[in-house]
């Protein structure tokens, strides 16, 4: 029995005496169409195509479900913040962000200028925006306490969609959400370099995971053993500024340094570069997205779109966005060209 890719062999096995196969192959390297033709002798049995792209990733920055942002769900819906950037969400094969408020009907406010708690309500709009992984790693989402912080872990997970960067103590908080799409494994890790007091989680408390170069470098190559890329996202940086400061550059050094295949970032509410190097890349900082942003230049925003395969990074777009008030609209003739790709990828 012979599997044919074009023409070439994929595959060969033999059958049994009752004339049973199985066939084991991997996929061709190079993206394309390949037509697919079983052949056993003289006979040939057309199979259906099989289509080889790289599985996407979409990235975006600040999400808040409380603030300014419950109240427009309160008064337009759910769905309201997501209506624009949601197709472009739901086109990703994984597509992730950084929930920045607590979600709970529990808890007080924590003694620091800005608190932040949504509507459990408003999760399941967030899934069926597109959204499968959160990282909660960041100054947030200990907001209303620890009771509030494990009621949005619960409530996010029960909306199937993964959390990461935070858990019942220090060891979950460290653990990666493992996704498989298209035959690729991706771990997906978050650590938080902006830690108010009591943030942190420990052996016996829980909380989010402290951004530590040697526990960084440690878990990407425990990731890397179990997935075929690795996703890193950070909270980090300084407030409004549009370049990486030092602290950046050096946790994002560690996680390359382990084999981290894309590094994310957030926490400056304004976007910073996106940097590629080879099949690595780094997004300093994805701004604000679902977020009341009104200070000068917090409003530009965008959906980071990834092409991850075996070897790493195939390419990356950052589709530019403008927020409406608390609501990311997505430029329409780059989001529309984006899906266009991506649909034709699919084939």
């Amino acid at each position: 029995m012979r599997l044919l890719a074009n023409g070439r062999p994929l595959a060969r096995a033999r059958s049994g005496a009752l004339g049973k196969f199985v066939l084991r192959l991997q996929a061709p390297a190079r993206s394309a169409r390949y037509r697919l033709v079983l052949q056993a002798g003289s006979r040939r049995v057309r199979l259906p195509d099989l289509v080889v792209r790289p599985v996407v990733l979409a990235a975006v920055g600040d999400v808040n479900l409380g603030d300014r942002i419950g109240a427009a769900i309160r008064s337009f819906g759910s769905g309201y913040p997501w209506t624009s950037a949601a197709p472009l969400l739901r086109a990703a094969d994984v597509a992730i962000a950084n929930l920045e408020s607590a979600v709970s009907t529990r808890g007080t406010p924590a003694a620091k200028k800005y608190t932040f708690r949504g509507d459990p309500a408003a999760v399941p709009a967030v899934a069926r925006a597109g959204i499968d992984v959160v990282s909660v790693a960041n100054n947030h989402s200990l907001d209303f306490g620890a009771g509030a912080f494990l009621d949005t872990l619960r409530h996010f997970r029960r909306a199937g969609i993964a959390t990461v960067g935070g858990g019942h103590d220090s060891a979950a908080a460290r653990r990666p959400a493992i996704v498989s799409a298209g035959g690729l494994r991706v771990a997906i890790l978050g650590y938080s370099d902006v830690r108010p007091l009591g943030f942190d989680a420990t052996p016996t408390r829980p909380g989010t995971a402290r951004a530590d170069a040697g526990a960084i470098a440690e878990d990407v190559r425990a990731a890397r053993r179990r997935a075929d890329a690795v996703v890193v996202y950070f909270h980090w940086g300084t407030e409004l500024a549009r370049t990486p400061d030092g602290r950046q550059r050096s946790f994002a050094a560690a996680a390359l340094a382990a084999g981290a295949t894309v590094v994310l970032g957030a926490h400056p509410h304004v976007l910073q570069p996106v940097e590629r190097s080879g099949r690595r890349l780094v997004a300093w900082s994805l701004g604000n997205f679902v977020f009341g942003a009104t200070s000068a230049g917090t409003s530009a925003t965008g959906v980071l779109t990834v092409g991850l395969d075996r070897r790493g990074v195939r390419w990356n777009e950052l589709v530019p966005a403008r927020i409406d008030g608390v609501r990311p609209i997505l430029d329409g003739s780059r989001a529309g060209a984006t899906l266009a790709r991506l649909a034709r990828a699919r084939g």
